[in-house]
């Protein structure tokens, strides 16, 4: 039995868009640069060991918060944390900030996220 809708261009319509779809969701789910991922794996490594094992899981951790946070985030949560650390009137400030606690838990959810799928 033959359909009354031509199939032919309704597949080509589809594959048209799913191509033009492709590559833009692609940029949205990568939008951490190779650096900061490659950043991100070695600290991972060194406290995770410097195993064939903990590459797959640093990677997988890295992929999991590069799922939950924006990249613009990330950043700010590890500006947060490098700059709190600071022993002086700016640090206090990035300790007692409420935006900069706001990142920091965003970013503390997301690697107990990548805890739970990946190690």
């Amino acid at each position: 039995m033959r359909s009354a809708v031509p199939v032919g261009p309704i597949v080509a319509t589809l594959i048209a868009m799913i191509a033009l779809c492709g590559p833009a969701r692609a940029e949205e789910l990568n939008d951490y640069p190779t650096s900061a991922r490659a950043e991100y794996v070695f600290g991972c490594m060194k406290a995770n060991g410097e195993t064939r094992e903990a590459i797959a899981q640093c990677s997988c951790s890295i992929d999991v918060i590069a799922s939950i946070i924006p990249y613009e985030r990330y950043v700010t949560a590890e500006t947060v944390l490098s700059m709190s650390q600071v022993h002086s009137n700016l640090g206090t400030q990035f300790r007692t900030s409420e935006q900069a606690a706001n990142a920091l838990n965003d970013l503390r959810r997301a690697q107990a996220e990548a805890e739970v799928r990946c190690f």
